[in-house]
């Protein structure tokens, strides 16, 4: 079974094939790892494309931009942009796994032959079953219960489930049943798409990682899906193993938003990393070679405004896949390097994409310290801060664009720059998808899109169907944009 990221970009409540700009029939699908993947060994995760991390609803049809004569920012030209891995080591084994041996080995018997295992309709069913409840979030009805759910599946199964599109139809029902209209069913017929989702894969190495209490009041960070044919997958690296260091750095204590920063780096280059095996299993040393298959989704120009005595520096990001923070920070940097003294990064009509991307993004333009988003899962106590680690790459005055089809990671990033008082929003009122989805595979090549996580503002807005109001609705003077930002009120 392969398995792909988590996303943040809208998914049509149909069937219908999906695009590579994530269902824009629909609003985002967000990246955090919120499945909780116990008694499923073989699952994919694309998900949390995206993963602070966004799937899905169906939009109304693309709203056009109709550019004003003055206004600098609306028409925009876009610019045009070998897996080697190598098993280098077994390190010692853990002392306090004494059969360690004999479960790797037991364990690697059980994935040899894990192929050959008869894919049953009813297996199917119950598989599908497993993932909801798992790893679903009932954010709208607050009618799940476990207990329900268990009936659910018992009398879907209590008559023999004859073929496999019945096994389809069946679990179509299932999700139907609860009532999300991000939840829903991939037929195999989809199945290019899982692929696809490689180019959200922000580490360059094909991995997604959560993180998992050990019990003790400690965290670990395991492997929650791979890339097919990834530089991890070819590694032997499987799911559910554990992340121990990355480039000699010890990640204990770490969160997934800071491991996976530290992975990431250019394409071609190497990382090293130390993986422990399931639960007692051997600690293994590897280096990968990053390979990064996306396209660039930055474009930008210097523009002069005012009498042309402003030079303003104009971004264009269309989503947010995994060269969407690198190819930024270049465009910024050139920008600034010809003179300008002001930016409009321009948000409107992205539906998402990766969170991770997004959150890395707005992390460019926060101070140390500021929070970027809250997200949450199914337990609302554990709702977690994900804040900025770096000094701002730039403290010039920013615009950001929105309007009514910027979702998801773009509010991520919309919403943190704003409340930050680091930028005035322009435009129409955003989106307002502030769940956020996974996509895993089942073994027959279909697959299902769950919601397991939500965020919330660093104001501590819930935009989940409200979206973000703007501050301005046309684009303001500077003078205008510096005054607002000098009188904003962090909360």
């Amino acid at each position: 079974m392969r398995i792909l990221l988590p996303f943040s970009s809208p998914l049509s409540a149909t069937s219908s094939p999906v695009t590579p700009h994530f269902f824009p029939e629909s609003p985002p699908p967000s990246q955090i790892d919120y499945s909780a993947l116990s008694k499923i060994l073989k699952k994919s995760v694309i998900g949390t494309l995206t993963g602070a991390l966004s799937l899905t609803l169906v939009f109304s049809s693309p709203i056009s931009s109709v550019a004003a004569a003055n206004d600098p920012y609306l028409s925009l030209n876009p610019p045009s942009s070998s897996i080697d891995s190598s098993l280098n080591h077994f390190d010692s084994v853990p002392e306090d796994c004494p059969n360690e041996e004999e479960e790797a080995d037991t364990e690697m018997q059980d994935d040899d032959f894990k192929p050959q295992l008869v894919v049953t309709n009813e297996g199917i069913v119950e598989e599908g079953w497993e993932i909801v409840n798992d790893a679903f979030l009932d954010s709208r009805s607050h009618s799940w219960i476990p207990e329900t759910w268990q009936k659910q599946k018992d009398t879907m199964l209590a008559s023999p489930v004859k073929s496999r599109s019945k096994a389809h139809e069946v679990i179509k029902k299932m999700l139907a049943s609860l009532g999300d209209q991000y939840t829903r069913f991939l037929s195999p017929d989809e199945d290019h798409e899982f692929s696809r989702m490689s180019k959200y894969d922000i580490t360059g190495i094909g991995i997604n990682l959560r993180e998992v209490s050990d019990g003790g009041g400690n965290v670990k960070l395991k492997v929650l899906g791979l890339v097919l044919d990834s530089p991890t997958d070819i590694a032997g690296v499987k799911q559910r193993d554990e992340i121990l260091a990355v480039n000699g750095v010890d990640v204990s204590g770490k969160s997934s938003f800071e491991v996976s920063s530290l992975l990431q780096g250019p394409s071609k280059t190497y990382v090293d990393l130390k993986v422990k095996h399931g639960n007692c299993g051997p600690v293994k040393s590897i280096k990968l070679q990053r390979q990064v298959n996306a396209k660039t989704p930055v474009s930008y120009r210097l523009e002069k405004v005012e009498n042309g005595n402003i030079s303003v520096g104009y971004i264009r990001l269309k989503e947010f896949n995994a060269l969407a923070r690198k190819d930024l920070v270049i465009a910024m940097k050139r920008l600034q390097e010809k003179g300008a003294s002001y930016f409009v990064m321009d948000l409107r009509d992205n539906l998402g994409g990766l969170v991770q991307a997004g959150i890395e993004t707005a992390k460019l333009f926060l101070d140390e310290g500021d929070t970027v988003i809250y997200t949450a899962g199914r337990d609302p106590k554990t709702q977690k801060a994900v804040l900025a680690d770096k000094n701002p790459l730039i403290t010039s005055p920013l615009i950001v664009m929105v309007n009514n089809r910027t979702a998801s990671a773009s509010e991520i990033v919309a919403s943190a720059l704003h409340d930050n008082c680091k930028a005035v929003l322009v435009g129409e009122r955003t989106y307002g998808k502030g769940l956020i989805q996974s996509v895993y595979e089942l073994r027959d090549g279909s697959g299902v899109v769950v919601t397991v996580g939500k965020y919330v503002t660093p104001n501590h807005m819930d935009i989940n169907g409200g979206g973000i109001e703007p501050d301005f609705r046309n684009l303001p003077a500077w003078d205008e944009v510096k005054e607002h930002l000098s009188k904003c009120n962090i909360l």
